[in-house]
Order: C-alpha cells, then structure tokens, then sequence
C-alpha cells in the first residue's frame, strides 16, 4: 500500500458545510446532505445544483467568478440547513421534507439576501460608524481607516466567540470539524476510515472561515483608499466594493487551497487560527456521517489512486486492529 512516485497533488475539489446534526458535502454540481436522524440512522439526500446563471462562462472569469460562488454557496447552504431541520421538526412529514417547492427556493432567496444585507450593515457599516468617534482625537485619515478595520475584525471574532458557547452551535462547530477532517483525511492520501478521518487536521485553508477572514483584511486594504469627505458616499462606496472584497478574497483562498507554498501557508495561519473557535472536536459518530456525505459525491478511492498511486484493499478497510505502521503507509 506504499505510495508510488506519482504526482502529490492534494487538491481534491470537494467542499462542505455543517448542517443541523448533518454535512453536506459538494462536489462539482452535484452535493450531498447527510443528517444523523432522531432513531440514529443516517439519511443522505443527493441532488445537484447549478447556481446562479448556471453554466455562464462569465462564472469561470477570475475575480467574478467569486463574486457568484459566494452567493450560490449562501444559497445552498441554506437549502441545506432547512433540509436538515426538517428532521428535528415533529410536525413535518416525509414528503413535506422532500418538498422542492417554488415558494421555498423563493424563502431561500430572500433570506440569503437579508443574510447578505445583515452581514454588510454589521462587519462594513457598523464598524465605519464606530471608527468616527476616534475623529475626535485623530486627525489622520489613513490612522482611522486601520482603526475602522481593527474595530471590524474585533467585531468579527467576538461575534464568533459568542456564538461558540451556545450548545447547538457548538454541535455545529463539531460537525463542522468532521466535514474538516474528511476532506484532510483523502487530501492527504489515507483511505477514509473513521479512523483515519478523526487523527486528520480539523482546520483546512479552504474554510469558509478563512474566506471571511480574507474578506476583512481585503476589505481594510481597498477603503484604506477610499478618499471621499462626504459621509453618505463613503458608505455607499464600502458597499459597492463588497462584490469586488468578495472576488478577490475568494482567488486567495482558492490558491491557498492548492498550494504548499510558504508565502500561502503564512497568509493562511490567522485564518487557520480562527479556526479553533469555528471547529471543535467531532465524535466518531459525526465522522461517519461526513464520510457518508463524502461518498455519496466523490469516489474518493478512485482520486487516491490517481494522485498517491495505489488502489485501497476493501478487506483492509475493515480490519480495526491494524498497527500505527499501517496508517504511515499512507
């Protein structure tokens, strides 16, 4: 099982998100809801998904192509989270959980989008209003751009810190490390065990955690030049540029999520660091239901066979006895 001397390309394609006592699990148009139901078994719903002006070549652009891929992963991220809730709500019945209706894609959109107004109005407006007390004091503008920017990231980590200590979220946060840890586990060539997925890293440099982080320190560079007395225009002027925040924060992460390099790999730590709070610990029960959502979208088997160079024994798969000497192998 030893890896041949191929090329070692850890990049896998595959992204997630936690859901309620579930992950899902996109790969390409096609993604996966796996939730753990309330009699312990796991259901998984597979369905595909194209986004906004689905196959536009527009989407493939760099810089705009980020700008779409946020606002589809808002989208679908909340058709996910309500598919998972659906579980854990008595009066809801199969086939109204299954339901795909019109009205819901309509709800999903309209809540994405006051997500997205709710987003800019706390960590981009608030903080701008915040930095003008300091006007008071400091008389330089390029001093008060970094305090707005100090304030936003502030306002940023409390936020998740606060919200990390409430006890569903915190389930979250696990599953969150579980969809992690999967990901981790097959981009660095081990056959996805439970095993293996819970010894695996739960921070990846493709988090969406990351992104945002990547979002407040683009965010800071741009109004850091915005040179505009009038209050009004200012804000509007913040506004504006979020699509372009947006395009080029997703770039970054998208080439971190592909390279090794040093350079990369500290630009990527504060995100990295951040994290800690967005992810904790799984159990081996939320790892079995990442790797379900996994499987039911990517043939992980067939990826470690073309990139680390061997083919994964089924009968190895099921030996739970075997030796640490055994998982160095891969």
């Amino acid at each position: 099982m030893a890896r041949k001397g191929k090329k070692y390309n850890r990049y896998s394609g595959i992204g997630g998100q936690a859901v309620l006592e579930g992950i899902m699990m996109k790969n390409k148009e096609k993604y996966a809801i796996a939730v753990r139901k309330p009699d312990g078994g796991i259901a998984v719903e597979v369905e595909t998904f194209q986004g906004m002006l689905q196959q536009h070549k527009i989407k493939e652009l760099p810089f705009i192509r980020g700008i779409f891929n946020f606002i589809d992963s808002m989208i679908l991220g909340m058709k996910a989270l309500n598919y998972s809730a659906a579980f854990y709500d008595e009066e809801e019945s199969d086939e109204v959980r299954k339901a795909d209706s019109k009205s819901e894609q309509i709800m999903s959109v309209l809540v994405t989008a006051f997500s997205i107004c709710l987003a800019i109005a706390v960590f981009i407006v608030l903080p701008y209003f915040l930095s003008l007390f300091f006007q008071k004091y400091i008389r330089n503008d390029s001093v008060i751009a970094i305090i707005e920017g100090v304030i936003r990231l502030v306002i940023f980590l409390l936020y998740v810190w606060g919200i990390s200590a409430m006890k569903d979220i915190r389930r979250l946060y696990q599953y969150h490390g579980a969809e992690h840890k999967c990901i981790n586990c097959v981009e660095k060539g081990r056959p996805l065990t439970v095993h293996n997925v819970m010894r695996s890293s739960r921070q990846h440099k493709r988090c969406g955690t990351s992104f945002i982080f990547f979002v407040m320190i683009v965010s800071i560079i741009l109004f850091f030049f915005i040179r505009v007395d009038n209050v009004v225009e200012k804000v509007v002027l913040r506004i504006l540029l979020m699509p372009v925040v947006a395009g080029i924060s997703y770039e970054i992460i998208r080439l971190a999520g592909k390279s090794d390099n040093i350079f990369i790999n500290i630009l990527s730590a504060p995100g990295m660091l951040i994290q800690k709070l967005t992810t904790k610990e799984p159990d081996e029960d939320m790892a079995e239901v990442a790797i379900a959502a996994v499987e039911a979208v990517f043939d992980w088997k067939a990826y470690l066979k073309e990139n680390f160079g061997y083919e994964v024994d089924d009968s190895w798969l099921d030996d739970t006895t075997r030796s640490e000497d055994d998982d160095k192998m891969v």
